[in-house]
């Protein structure tokens, strides 16, 4: 009798290895635009035949472009479109731009919208109040738990255990030369935000900015993102936190909890 488990018997037999080679290539562009072949095998772990050979194919359904001149591969604008289909489909983010527009006007600051996936934050919504690096505009983008508010605030929802787990999996690179590393350093931040109800991150992702954030939760109380207010190092006190910038965030996260 085998031993496999269902879920690695349903994946053997319908995994398509072809199909995982293929996105291998496309996430191969993080952080960079063009790609040689050469390149696109190191960065995938495919040999330069079988990379062609995706690439190729990738390009002729319109998901990479091939500069005439260098030969080099990048992602196309149609990789937006599934992006776009996302966001503009996704129930709780259409009911919750309102409710971050709102929370911009009273912050008169940057608000964002993450939700919690792959052991990490990502950005699905954001709304800027003022002139910002362009970066910090874009949604799509992945932060770590362990080192952001928003994290942080995800993290503090969870069981003690479960959140430490999480922590010690981490790449927990520094962002800035901020950033905390450490386990006990983030599990101490994390206590803070359970106990507090939210979460603070000085300089730890963005030097020069200050985030406050709040879980968002489901039903059950289990997290599946997080509301963020940022704005620059300085212009916060810890009175502006407590008066003008928590009421508002703690009833927005409230209203787009109930809207999940």
């Amino acid at each position: 009798m085998s031993t496999e488990e269902p879920d690695e018997t349903a994946r053997s037999r319908l995994f398509v290895q072809s199909v995982e080679k293929a996105f291998s290539i496309l996430e191969a562009f993080q952080g960079t635009r063009y790609l040689s072949l050469l390149e696109l095998s190191q960065r995938s772990g495919h040999d330069k035949s079988t990379c062609q050979r995706m690439a190729h194919t990738l390009a002729h359904l319109g998901y990479l472009e091939q500069c005439a001149t260098t030969r080099r591969y990048a992602l196309s604008d149609r990789v937006l479109d599934l992006g776009y289909h996302f966001l503009r489909n996704h129930p709780l983010i259409e009911r919750a731009t309102p409710i971050l527009m709102e929370l911009r006007g009273t912050c008169d600051a940057r608000v964002d919208l993450s939700l919690f996936s792959d052991a990490s934050l990502i950005y699905a919504l954001r709304l800027q109040a003022r002139a910002a690096p362009y970066y910090t505009n874009l949604v799509g983008r992945r932060i770590p738990l362990f080192c952001s508010a928003g994290g942080r605030a995800v993290l503090a929802a969870l069981p003690d255990a479960e959140a430490r787990s999480l922590v010690e999996a981490e790449d927990r690179r520094p962002l800035t030369r901020f950033t905390q590393t450490e386990v006990a350093a983030v599990m101490e931040a994390v206590a803070a935000a359970r106990r507090d109800g939210y979460a603070v991150a000085a300089h730890e992702v963005i030097e020069s900015e200050v985030v406050v954030a709040v879980a968002l939760r489901d039903a059950a109380g289990a997290p599946f993102g997080a509301l963020h207010v940022a704005g620059g190092a300085g212009h916060w006190s810890d009175r502006d936190i407590a008066g003008r910038i928590l009421p508002g965030l703690m009833r927005a996260a409230a209203l787009v909890s109930g809207a999940a």
